[in-house]
């Protein structure tokens, strides 16, 4: 038979192998660095499941559950088989698993509430499955085959999304007797679920799935109340709106209801911002709130969130003033180095904390003071010619990532402080087993707005993000349940738009390039949706800020 080689990268060095060979053939005479095993692999830079075969020369990279992407590999297997393990069980409820929360996931069955006996239960069942090393089998059938499959086990989420997506073939994954629709790889059988747990949680089930750090134990639960009840009040909206998947807004977009969607989105936007400046405007009446401080994640839309903020508040007679974190970074010479040597920018010692506390306190009581601008060219702060006073009626508002940590302001009475946690937490799933991951929506504005307005290719953003990442859990996440109120900057037929500006983004990456399958991934991904045009979007909104034509300053 014929050899093909391969260079495996786990081990550095090139391998002989026969036509035909599987990747879980070749994973099995392998072992990984965390001693995990290989869930996936990246050929040629793109993502295969272990059951793919070798027919060619090409580059191999094997992933376990550390890797980010395999996690979701592990994360996708779980649901498929808890699918399995609720539908055995309750056979005509439906199960949807809704959104993140507390390092894991929320999840409900229709019709049931969850009880600590039905979660045992079910996990008994899911132990079962997962005991009996059950396949995981990959198809690819003709669409309207798919559809009338679908149709049989009564998944008309799934129907919905499939019927929306111009394709002859469709490709989907049986466990036993019931078939799923996932847009990314899933590990081969069963047994690869190695850890999990089930609790009850709310009126459903909270899945905790095991730590990328440490793969052998449990994501521990953080408390996240204020988090979980922005999620739930979207939810329910999308429901109301008729919008909670995918495959319903390709058919809104397709009966042309795109405009609707826009007006209604925005709106609801519009509604939010007043109502959160309502209650500074009551805080700054009756405790004398000063300041209003503004954080969260990278492409969260900080910046318009709080130039919209600022309408709003002039609205009910207040007068905001903008002050940027930025403005108050040490000057280069003294910023902190990271463990590679370079300057670190995301952590909180990198701002000048003394020098702000200072600042705040002294205007607060009236004083004119000097506010620094940050020179990012030189690495040094300049001062503005003309100091800064407030009146009565003034109001700031400071927007960077370090808003919500205590540390930032240890200096000023918390009454002074309103603070404000925004993050694009998106509300429509793509089925009911397949959620919207809220990263993969921030990753998608930012590449398309770092490349519009900072000439950054989506290469370069893919490369950096993880660095981001890294960043917003050690420096932002810990801290936004502080927030007195949340506010979620993510708009129901954003993604449809920005498919636009992404595809040839994605289409720019090499092959060669290590991130190539996170770009064929998230091609994969936009894929799903319909195309929107953009034109209706007011120059307000706050999805301007990334796509463009906004009619704030930035």
């Amino acid at each position: 038979m014929d050899k093909v080689k391969i260079v495996c990268e786990n081990i550095g060095s090139t391998m002989e192998v026969e036509w035909g060979t599987t990747l879980g053939t070749i994973a099995e005479g392998l072992r990984s660095k965390s001693g995990q095993p290989f869930l996936a692999a990246y050929v040629n830079n793109t993502i295969r499941e272990l059951d793919a075969k070798i027919g060619e020369p090409a580059s191999v990279r094997f992933i376990d559950i550390t890797h980010f992407e395999g996690s979701r590999v592990y994360q996708r297997t779980l649901f498929l088989a808890l699918h399995k393990a609720v539908r055995d069980l309750y056979p005509n409820g439906r199960f949807r698993i809704t959104h993140s929360v507390s390092r894991g996931f929320y999840c409900e069955i229709e019709g049931v509430t969850s009880t600590p006996e039905i979660v045992a239960a079910i996990k008994q069942r899911l132990d079962e499955i997962i005991a009996a090393d059950m396949p995981i089998v990959r198809h690819k059938l003709p669409k309207d085959e798919v559809l009338e499959l679908y149709r049989r086990l009564g998944f008309e989420d799934k129907v919905e999304i499939i019927s929306s997506r111009p394709h002859l073939y469709i490709t989907f994954y049986t466990l036993g007797d019931l078939a799923g629709y996932f847009y990314g790889a899933l590990a081969p059988s069963t047994k690869y679920l190695h850890l999990y747990d089930l609790k009850v949680y709310y009126n459903g089930i909270y899945i905790a799935v095991p730590s990328r750090r440490e793969p052998d134990k449990i994501e521990p639960m953080v408390p996240q109340d204020k988090m979980f009840d922005v999620f739930q009040e979207y939810r329910q909206w999308v429901d109301v709106m008729g919008v909670s998947n995918i495959g319903q807004l390709n058919r809104k977009i397709a009966e042309g209801d795109g405009s609707d969607l826009i007006k209604i989105a925005e709106a609801f936007h519009e509604k939010k911002l007043a109502a959160i400046a309502d209650r500074i405007a009551e805080a700054h009446a009756t405790k004398g709130t000063k300041v209003v401080l503004v954080s969260g994640p990278s492409s969260s839309g900080k910046t318009t969130f709080s130039k919209r903020l600022g309408i709003q508040l002039r609205i009910l007679g207040l007068v905001p003033t903008m002050i940027s974190l930025d403005d108050y970074f040490l000057d280069r010479e003294d910023t902190p180095r990271d463990e590679n040597g370079d300057y670190d920018f995301e952590t909180i010692d990198a701002l000048d904390i003394a020098t702000f506390n200072d600042h705040l306190n002294r205007l607060f009581a009236g004083e004119k003071v000097d506010i620094p601008r940050y020179d990012f060219i030189t690495g040094r702060r300049q001062w503005h010619d003309e100091p800064l006073q407030l009146s009565e009626r003034s109001i700031l508002i400071v927007e960077g990532i370090h808003g919500l940590n205590p540390k930032l302001t240890a200096d000023i009475e918390e009454h002074l402080k309103f603070k404000v946690y925004i993050s694009c937490l998106t509300s429509i799933s793509m089925d009911d087993l397949s959620r919207i991951h809220t990263t993969d929506n921030r990753l998608i504005r930012r590449m398309v707005r770092d490349n519009a307005y900072r000439g950054t290719t989506a290469e370069a953003t893919l490369k950096r993000w993880q660095s981001v990442r890294r960043g917003e859990e050690k420096y932002i996440f810990p801290y936004q349940e502080n927030a007195d109120v949340m506010f979620n900057s993510s708009l129901l037929y954003e993604l449809p738009v920005l498919k636009n500006h992404l595809m040839p983004l994605l289409l720019s990456v090499p092959e060669t390039e290590e991130v190539y399958g996170e770009a064929v991934r998230l091609l994969r991904f936009i894929d799903n949706f319909a195309l929107l045009d953009g034109k209706e979007i007011p120059p307000t909104s706050l999805l301007r800020e990334f796509i463009g034509g906004s009619s704030f300053t930035y």
